[in-house]
């Protein structure tokens, strides 16, 4: 079917929920092919090459919400689609929140946001094939000690989603992606150690190098022989970027609007007050051509848009579908998301901190003595409390510069004082996924080692 043909079916769907009975009604339309290889040890380890479609529907008859799926797209697969989520509609709980979005607020950005390329479609198995071997390749053979490896792959995917309410909304929009990683294991003695590195982009002609991933998995990999134990102390803090991520994370879960209405994160009622470094700015923006947590609409039909979380320190916004904001008395920021049926959740566009001034370089030279982690272990994070513990693997600090190789030692501490503790930002933000950081330094945190 052509994109054009979804569209019709979706708005057909609608027509027959409207038929039998449905006060309101939304439809979901998902297509999607895709494609992943591993390769391991230099041969073909694991293809897989899938292609799927399907069809969601949430109705309201009043205050009463039911939904249904299926992958049957004939008439009666349809029918019994809709069918079924009025049935489900009959027994469930009046929900006086419950609803679409009002009409004044839907709608979709225009233009070209660069979310598909012809490329991705166009590249040919065996080129992705030779992509992940490459990568592994250039890791295996870039240091003696790298003997064994966890794997190069390559990734790619192309979808369509298409989406309509009976409130007179109906767009689409094509997107795609693809990825290549390499993850070496290195070996010292008795010591086994791995990394990875990982690319991804819109298009191929985004994507680093095969060569450049392998070279930078394995001097990660490298860099981690020889790790030793530091002794408990308190110190100063640097998140590389990819860790980083982690840490916007944790806030995301904290300024979800679900947590804040169920009273379930340590920013729920904070809005306006300072809850951070001046120097901390979170923007979520899902409207940046190209990257991967953008699009034109949300899953509720609402324009994706540009909000500011915190600035300067200062909660700004929550994140919120329509959903929570009647819950919190408040307005939909664009952030619904959901698979193909069901009641939407929240999620973000491109949610990222913004940069500073000093190279990570800079940053490091200015510490006497701290740790620079380079990944994070476990989920010891409570967005209710926020209590912060983590295992953690990185370089340890001395004289500014990065000096030997830590592991087996844990970070603690809370998301409130590490929020403002934050000393400094690093110039190096790089939107590698739809969270992106640059470089963190806290204060202090306690490190504990033997």
């Amino acid at each position: 079917m052509t994109q054009t043909d979804l569209e019709e079916l979706a708005g057909r769907v609608i027509k027959m929920a409207a038929e039998q009975g449905a006060t309101d009604a939304e439809c979901t339309i998902a297509e999607s092919n895709d494609f992943s290889v591993n390769v391991r040890m230099r041969e073909v380890e694991t293809l897989t090459e899938a292609g799927s479609r399907g069809a969601g529907l949430r109705v309201l008859v009043g205050r009463h919400t039911g939904s249904s799926y299926t992958s049957d797209l004939t008439n009666d697969g349809l029918r019994f689609m809709v069918h079924s989520a009025m049935e489900l509609a009959k027994i469930t709980t009046e929900d006086p929140h419950a609803g679409l979005p009002d009409r004044e607020e839907l709608g979709s950005l225009k233009g070209d946001l660069k979310l598909y390329s012809d490329s991705v479609p166009g590249l040919l198995a065996p080129d992705k094939i030779n992509w992940a071997k490459q990568a592994e390749a250039a890791a295996l053979d870039f240091d003696p000690r790298i003997s064994n490896s966890e794997g190069g792959s390559f990734d790619s995917h192309t979808g369509l989603q298409v989406f309509a309410n009976s409130r007179g909304f109906l767009s689409s929009y094509r997107y795609s992606s693809v990825s290549a990683s390499a993850v070496p294991v290195a070996k010292e003695a008795d010591e086994m150690e791995r990394d990875y590195w990982v690319s991804s982009a819109r298009d191929t002609a985004g994507l680093e190098k095969p060569e450049e991933i392998g070279r930078r998995a394995a001097e990660r990999t490298i860099r981690r022989l020889g790790a030793k134990k530091v002794a408990t102390q308190k110190v100063p803090i640097v998140f590389e970027p990819r860790v980083a991520r982690s840490l916007l994370g944790d806030i995301f879960d904290a300024i979800n609007g679900d947590a804040i209405y169920r009273h379930q994160s340590f920013l729920t009622g904070k809005l306006g007050e300072k809850i951070a470094s001046e120097k901390v700015t979170v923007i979520d923006d899902g409207t940046i051509p190209g990257l991967f947590g953008t699009s034109p609409f949300d899953d509720e039909g609402v324009p994706s848009r540009r909000t500011v979380v915190i600035e300067r320190g200062v909660l700004k916004n929550y994140l919120l579908n329509t959903y929570t904001a009647r819950k919190l008395g408040m307005k939909t920021t664009g952030n619904a998301a959901r698979g193909i049926t069901g009641n939407p959740g929240i999620s973000h566009g491109n949610f990222y901190l913004e940069a500073g001034d000093r190279t990570s370089a800079e940053i490091i030279r200015s510490i006497p003595q701290g740790f620079y982690v380079t990944e994070l272990i476990g989920s010891g994070v409570n967005v209710v409390t926020g209590d912060y513990s983590r295992g953690a693997v990185g370089v340890w600090i001395e004289n500014g510069e990065l000096t030997y190789p830590v592991a087996e030692v844990t970070i603690a501490g809370s998301l409130q004082e590490m929020l403002l503790g934050i000393v400094e930002i690093g110039s190096d933000l790089e939107f590698r996924s739809s969270t992106a950081s640059p470089t963190i330094m806290v204060g202090e945190m306690t490190v504990s080692g033997q």
